[in-house]
């Protein structure tokens, strides 16, 4: 499915049910932040998640995050490549190859 067949559908899905009114920025934030620690809560004892699981939580994440950049009225594949760029920038592949450090330690 594409991102624009997603996004599509999510639409869909919440106007079926009203809710839009509860998409607030503020509450799609908590939203991915709640579902986000959900998606951590897989790794809790160890790092063999449950694979199902795991996708299911990761959608969640995902569908909140489309939601919000949708009420914010950005395009999310543009908002990556503008980041992918600042991050470039910040982590040169012949300072950053191999190395985890933050960028102000390499």
């Amino acid at each position: 499915m594409s991102e624009d067949a997603a996004l599509s559908a999510l639409r869909a899905f919440v106007a079926e049910r009203d809710w839009a009114q509860f998409h607030s920025p503020e509450n799609l934030a908590k939203s991915i932040s709640i579902e986000a620690a959900e998606l951590l809560e897989c790794f809790q004892w160890g790092s063999d998640a449950d694979h199902e699981r795991l996708r299911d939580e990761l959608a969640d994440v995902l569908t909140y995050a489309l939601l919000l950049a949708d009420r914010i009225g950005v395009d999310p594949s543009e908002l990556v490549l503008e980041k992918l760029e600042q991050t470039r920038r910040k982590y040169p592949v012949e300072k950053a190859r191999g190395r985890s450090e933050k960028y102000d330690r390499l």
